[in-house]
């Protein structure tokens, strides 16, 4: 069917419709299957039935979903579908590795292969729509969503953006296999205060525009059905009824007509945030500012109805979300295939397939921090290991925070790895103590193992639910008697690896200095024991890189490498120059940190032409060397700098990656290209501009300055 044809089928629609059947199009209820907000005692079926409820979130599962569709198509007056959305952020029954731990691998490739599998999962089980990507640019570990995000950087995110939609949406949106993906949240959430979840947001005009809404544009580019606005505020007025983002900026300058959907409850929360008198009041702010659907708050359906006697709202407002919303579910074929009739089935080969894909990920998303005396990798299975800690031998934990259908039984734990990897081992596993609590009882029995151990392995970290929407922490270091346990077991001086989960970076230099080496593991899925196992043992050599600058102390929060430069820089000679004077400016670990089982060195770097025009693009080279005796993947990052503008730039901006594979003594050119506009900055009244004038090109593996290279090019007019 053709886009005129669903046109015209969605305006006979509407012109068949009554008030109560166009509102309730716009009207989203859970079905308790999770809850991410206040309870509402809405009987779904009841609203369904009467024509008030346009689609459905937190319900999956084939049989159930094609009971309550049959209906929504045969026992309403109008019979019109409804769409289903879950939160599948980084999996569905498959589990992969949290965002912030798969942003580390570098690789759109393996981004857009993930969320395909998960859409094939969640299609499986009658899925439409996912909520997913999440995009925020988070700079603040507290923040529990930061493991949601793709870390610090904006470039970065956007090419997670245009992947992730890529892979939730496939190549047609009709297809049995796809969901619809909704960006969220617009923007700005991960800069809440203090790191606080819902908390006010404090941003620059420039800040927002540069940073946080570019990942946004990119997920509109690539397709994007659907956007989340964000729970947050800009400027005092809230994103659910920013009519000047919303509808002028993302509808009007960037040609978004795809369907918005609040956040849960979020259109309600607006007489909390103080700008609306009552539920009329909000949903006419929302509906006025472009956003078609009212998740969970049902601030439509009582609301809208006044609103409208009250002339908050006109019906051509209701009409136009009426249209994306109906738009949505033409493109989607719900109105020819209500039930997706040829969705995917799950085989035994196609389970075992999306298996080994989470292995890959997972182990790709690993980041070896420290390795002193080159630890690891450890090639010759110990005699006796001890496996200590409370997160060693407990798989739902490797779930992490938004684990979407997966089941904590399918996970694979550390200590179900290592056993795989090293049978002939006797491998003793002992919490020690728990994650929380106070309980030392444990403590004296799993010294013991250490002892009479030839390695221990110390899982160390948080408990999902620590990080995640609510999980922010003013203290994200390692929680309970972890600290006491880990610095007793350290004492010993037996050889120790310490496996460190978290959605987040932890605040743990004490740990950093003494262990012989440390992974962050993260959260990282399904198949996290065997990956982990993979990286020990050397079966893979880690690759992946910090996606986000790791502070020493929470005092350094926020932290991130692509700050703007000081008119007095740091001088530890003069006290009024841009310093602490109780610990170093620098991370534990900058941007881009990653150590490998190789040496990789970097020469010869080139870029032409010397003179850049404005429809050139800049080619970039260098050469990377294997310098080390391990074959290994080395993932390089080019950032540049605008030394002398309009407005003052940072000191680096990430601008492109690439990896390169390579064999021990192997060298190879490594080519990045940059089109012009790559370099275009927003001058002062934040219209994009190109500047004549030099530019400098950094290339090197992490945003540390001994680690890159630099040369220079000059834009001219």
């Amino acid at each position: 069917m053709t886009r005129q044809d669903h046109a015209t089928r969605i305006e006979k629609l509407l012109a068949a419709m009554m008030l109560g059947e166009k509102i309730g199009q716009l009207n989203m209820l859970t079905a308790d299957l999770a809850v991410t907000g206040p309870g509402m005692p809405a009987d779904y079926m009841a609203e369904l039935k009467k024509g008030r409820l346009g689609s459905m979130l937190n319900l999956y599962g084939v049989p159930l979903m094609r009971q309550v569709q049959r209906v929504a198509v045969e026992e309403t007056r109008l019979g019109i579908p409804l769409f289903f959305g879950y939160d599948v952020v980084h999996g569905h029954r498959t589990v992969f590795p949290i965002p912030l731990a798969e942003a580390g691998a570098f690789d759109p490739e393996l981004w857009e292969k993930t969320a395909r599998i998960a859409a094939i999962e969640a299609a499986a089980e009658g899925l439409t729509l996912t909520f997913a990507p999440m995009i925020d640019v988070a700079r603040d570990p507290r923040w529990g969503r930061i493991a949601e995000s793709a870390g610090e950087d904006t470039w970065l995110t956007c090419r997670l953006a245009e992947a992730k939609v890529k892979g939730f949406q496939g190549k047609n949106l009709a297809a049995q296999d796809a969901i619809a993906a909704t960006a969220k949240h617009l923007a700005g959430y991960g800069a809440v205060m203090a790191g606080r979840e819902y908390a006010q947001v404090e941003l620059s005009e420039r800040a927002f525009h540069e940073i946080y809404l570019p990942p946004f544009r990119a997920a509109v580019a690539a397709g994007a059905a659907a956007i989340m606005p964000a729970f947050t505020d800009l400027a005092g007025v809230p994103l659910t009824a920013h009519v000047g983002i919303l509808r002028d900026t993302v509808r009007a300058r960037w040609g978004f007509d795809g369907v918005m959907i609040s956040d849960y409850n979020a259109i309600a929360e607006l007489m909390a945030h103080g700008i609306a008198g009552d539920l009329a009041e909000a949903a006419a702010l929302a509906l006025k500012a472009g956003v078609d659907v009212d998740m969970m708050a049902t601030a439509y359906t009582r609301g809208l109805p006044v609103a409208l006697e009250r002339g908050l709202v006109a019906m051509s407002d209701i009409d136009a979300c009426v249209r994306r919303v109906l738009a949505l579910k033409a493109a989607l074929g719900l109105f020819d295939d209500p039930y997706r009739a040829q969705a995917p089935v799950m085989t035994a080969e196609r389970w075992t397939e999306h298996r080994a894909v989470a292995r890959d990920a997972a182990r790709r998303s690993i980041v070896l921090l420290v390795n002193r005396n080159d630890r690891l990798p450890i090639a010759s299975p110990p005699a006796r290991v001890a496996l200590l800690g409370p997160l060693g031998d407990i798989a739902p934990e490797m779930l992490g925070p938004w684990s979407g259908a997966g089941r904590g039984e399918e996970m694979v734990s550390y200590a179900a790895g290592l056993r795989a990897a090293w049978p002939q081992s006797r491998i003793d596993a002992a919490r020690g103590v728990e994650v929380e609590g106070e309980a030392r009882s444990g403590i004296k029995p799993a010294l013991d193992l250490a002892r009479a151990a030839d390695l221990v392995v110390l899982a160390l970290g948080e408990l999902r639910w620590m990080s995640g929407e609510a999980g922010s922490r003013a203290k994200p270091g390692l929680p309970g008697l972890q600290n006491e346990f880990a610095r007793a077991v350290l004492d010993l001086g037996r050889p120790v690896v310490v496996l460190l989960s978290s959605g987040r970076p932890l605040m743990v230099p004490w740990l950093f200095e003494r262990a012989e080496a440390v992974l962050a593991c993260w959260y990282l899925g399904s198949e996290a024991g065997h990956a982990v196992a993979d990286v020990v043992t050397g079966r893979w050599n880690p690759s992946a890189r910090l996606p986000v600058t790791w502070p020493v102390e929470v005092g350094q929060i926020p932290i991130f490498y692509s700050r703007l430069p000081t008119g007095r820089p740091i001088d530890p000679t003069f006290r009024y120059s841009s310093k602490y004077i109780d610990m170093p400016n620098e991370p534990m670990f900058a941007f881009g940190h990653g150590l490998s089982y190789t040496r990789f060195a970097y020469s010869n770097l080139r870029a032409a032409p010397a003179q850049l025009r404005e429809k050139d693009t800049l080619a970039v080279e260098v050469d990377v060397a294997n310098e080390g005796r391990a074959a290994g993947e080395e993932t390089v990052l080019l950032f540049v700098r605008d030394p002398v503008a309009s407005v003052s730039r940072p000191v680096l901006e990430l601008k492109g990656m690439a990896k390169v594979f390579l064999a021990p003594g192997e060298r190879r050119s490594v080519r990045l290209s940059l089109a012009c506009d790559a370099f275009a900055i927003l001058d002062a009244k934040l219209a994009p501009r190109l500047e004549p004038g030099a530019l400098e090109i950094y290339v090197g593996p992490a945003a540390r300055a001994e680690a890159l290279l630099k040369t220079s090019v000059k834009l001219v007019a």
